[in-house]
């Protein structure tokens, strides 16, 4: 059964909070980069935005009406780099990419972090519990747990961000929710638990981390806990057509097929290819990963996003 939590209000408003409120976000030009920018200013920290030099100059813009201050340098300046530190009440990354990012410049922006003497590292997981897959299980969730090792061992308290998967992938970029057909995809069991957050929801917890000096190594958190079969459910209410489900075989055979498709269209040097994508939808339907709690009662003021109110405004935005 689907656990249903309350809508997101788009303006959060959060209490204020003492000491010192610099963060220093990176990979503030991606789109949960500018979002966490955009919460963090509402609470009033003061966001230092590291931006690379070919950064996209509409996103600088919007960093910059935010009220961000623009760091433009380059991570292979050390130097630079724990300047740009210096005075942080924590680093937020918001880094994405393959080895390169997710190690290597990670990895650069932690050591700046230490060197400048930042208390605390969030780093760029958000997504479903990688630490409980086995190694070998998802190419870009090994690269989180090679940094992860790193992490552990330098001298800052870090805490990750596990969010599941982003609710908002359901009404494109992830193929499960076939609204043409009016049937909801899946593989093996259409009764499995899986983990849904927004990305708005997520950039909005992440951005409460960053100010708060007490949180864990780990925080877990879910829009909506859901199954197939509940997705089903939300897109049959809100477009008030019957939804069926779609058995396409089991995880075995979904296995096999993304083997195929990593085989014929690789595509190394992309973030997200067709295979990886499916390989993330494979690891939730497997329930390895699943959360085994949520912490999203331990900021009360974030109100937290339903699959069926991700739904609705899809289906409204097709009507207009």
């Amino acid at each position: 059964m689907a656990t249903n939590l309350k809508t997101a209000n788009p303006e959060l408003s959060f209490p204020s909070q003492s000491g010192n409120k610099t963060i220093v976000l990176a990979g503030a030009t991606g789109g949960l980069g500018l979002e966490i920018a955009g919460y963090l200013r509402q609470r009033k920290a003061h966001v230092k935005a590291l931006v690379r030099e070919n950064s996209a100059p509409a996103a600088i813009a919007t960093l910059q009406q935010l009220g961000a201050e623009i760091v433009r340098l380059d991570y292979n300046d050390a130097e630079a780099l724990t300047e740009a530190c210096k005075g942080g009440a924590c680093v937020v990354s918001a880094l994405s990419g393959l080895r390169d990012v997710i190690v290597e410049a990670q990895t650069k922006l932690l050591q700046a972090a230490v060197a400048a003497g930042v208390p605390r590292f969030i780093p760029s997981d958000y997504c479903i519990d990688f630490t409980r897959l086995p190694e070998g299980s998802n190419r870009n969730l090994d690269l989180r747990r090679e940094f992860q090792k790193i992490l552990d061992k330098a001298p800052i308290k870090a805490t990750s961000v596990l969010n599941g998967m982003f609710t908002d992938l359901l009404t494109g970029e992830a193929p499960v929710i076939l609204f043409n057909l009016k049937r909801v995809l899946y593989w093996g069991n259409a009764d499995q638990l899986m983990d849904f957050t927004t990305r708005a929801n997520t950039a909005a917890f992440t951005a409460t981390a960053a100010l708060d000096p007490t949180t864990p190594r780990f925080l877990k958190i879910a829009g909506q806990v859901a199954s197939m079969r509940d997705l089903r459910d939300a897109a049959s209410e809100v477009t008030g057509e019957q939804f069926g489900l779609l058995w396409a075989g089991t995880l075995g055979m979904f296995g096999l097929m993304i083997k195929l498709a990593k085989t014929f269209s690789p595509a190394p040097g992309e973030v997200f290819p067709a295979w990886q994508g499916m390989q993330y939808l494979h690891n939730m339907l497997s329930g390895l990963p699943k959360l085994d709690h949520l912490d999203n009662n331990r900021y009360p003021e974030i109100n937290w996003t339903s699959v069926k109110a991700v739904l609705a405004k899809k289906a409204e935005a097709e009507k207009s």
